[in-house]
């Protein structure tokens, strides 16, 4: 289904995002949603897709940038929309590398979300076996972040 995208739409949710200083900012109806998200400095649209059918499985949308398709039992998944920091500060060493061995509880990253840092505990003791997600990544709700075996 073609949806003709409304520039004005647009224009006012970039101009709200430099107003609230948010990263991301989403809209949505019955028929169609909108994200425009600013992943350095400047707005940019980033899609404009149907809505999602209300089942909460459909977490995966047509905007998504994760890798293909993981799938996996074991991948920690992010608990809200913001943007992934593998590290405490950019000038800081990452929480986890792959091959390091975790405990339950052990921060993994951290999800930022509304200039508020919110750390990502590691559900269950094991070791990183992947690590899904680049530094200062922007996230979807239920995107995989990192495998734990």
């Amino acid at each position: 289904m073609s949806h003709d995208i409304d520039s004005k739409l647009v224009k006012k949710l970039a101009k709200l995002l430099d107003e609230t200083g948010l990263g991301e900012l989403e809209y949505a109806t019955d028929d169609w949603r909108i994200r425009v998200a600013r992943p350095a400095a400047a707005p940019q649209v980033a899609a404009m897709a149907p809505a999602p059918a209300p089942a909460p499985a459909t977490a995966a949308s047509a905007d998504s940038v994760a890798p293909a398709a993981v799938d996996n039992a074991n991948a920690v998944k992010s608990p809200m929309v913001g943007t992934a920091y593998l590290g405490p500060d950019p000038d800081s060493a990452p929480f986890v590398s792959v091959g390091s061995k975790v405990s339950e509880g052990q921060t993994l990253m951290i999800v930022e979300a509304m200039k508020v840092m919110n750390p990502i505990p590691a559900p269950r003791a094991g070791t990183v076996k992947e690590i899904l997600i680049q530094n200062a990544q922007p996230v979807e709700f239920g995107e995989p972040l990192i495998v734990i075996e």
